[in-house]
């Protein structure tokens, strides 16, 4: 009976765990999860996975960070989904190498699609203009199901049960010392072999010369000497 008891309590934590744990593995990520501050260009991929057995996502709502705003952002096109990007007003101005920004995307909304049951989709975005005063970057988002139902994922901080996607933002490595002259010294190297190649040529030229003028020497030498022996030779009888 105690043995029937601790194994009816020993399945129960089993659905428990295995049910906490499918919600800490199926939330929403993003790739990739870290980006340089101040990035001109760069594409984040949102893989959206689907750990409903019973029905299917049908929209998604991706809230861009509200805090640090992103200049502009573009959509990537999907089949069978569509997008709509909702903008809002800054009451300061962003300014930005590419100019100065007014109004910034503060949320995309998909919708039209489908993600079945155990599969996945990717929503891909190119944010152009990351901000510089901030290390991280939080993008909350909420995902429809076809049942009617939705999950928020906007949860923030260590453990959290519905975690928001955040990307860290890392400080542009600095360039090498003396990056500049070390072009110059890239098109010199470039150039040395160059100017081996003709000193080369130049050597192969006076060896050349020099062996035809041996040779002709040689040669005149030679025939003195055959004359030279053609007189001292005795004259037959």
């Amino acid at each position: 009976m105690r043995f029937r008891r601790w194994s009816a309590w020993a399945g129960a934590v089993a659905v428990v765990v295995l049910a906490t744990g499918s919600t800490a593995w199926a939330h929403i990520t993003t790739d990739p999860a870290t980006a340089v501050k101040g990035a001109g260009d760069q594409v984040f991929t949102f893989r959206v996975p689907n750990e409903e057995p019973g029905a299917s996502t049908t929209s998604l709502k991706l809230q861009l960070p509200q805090d640090h705003p992103i200049a502009a952002v573009d959509v990537l096109e999907m089949p069978g989904w569509t997008s709509a990007i909702t903008t809002r007003h800054l009451d300061t101005p962003l300014k930005t190498d590419d100019g100065t920004f007014s109004d910034v995307a503060s949320e995309i909304t998909w919708t039209g699609g489908s993600i079945t049951p155990g599969h996945y989709g990717e929503f891909r975005i190119l944010a152009m203009g990351l901000p510089s005063d901030t290390d991280t970057l939080t993008f909350k988002a909420v995902q429809g199901y076809s049942d009617g139902t939705s999950v928020s994922w906007i949860d923030t901080g260590a453990g959290a049960e519905f975690p928001a996607p955040v990307v860290k933002l890392t400080a542009a490595a600095p360039a090498p010392a003396g990056s500049g002259s070390s072009h110059h010294g890239a098109t010199a190297t470039t150039a040395a072999p160059t100017a081996a190649t003709s000193s080369h040529d130049s050597s192969s030229d006076a060896l050349g010369v020099t062996g035809i003028i041996v040779g002709a020497a040689a040669l005149v030498a030679s025939a003195v000497a055959i004359l030279l022996a053609r007189r001292k030779a005795p004259v037959s009888p």
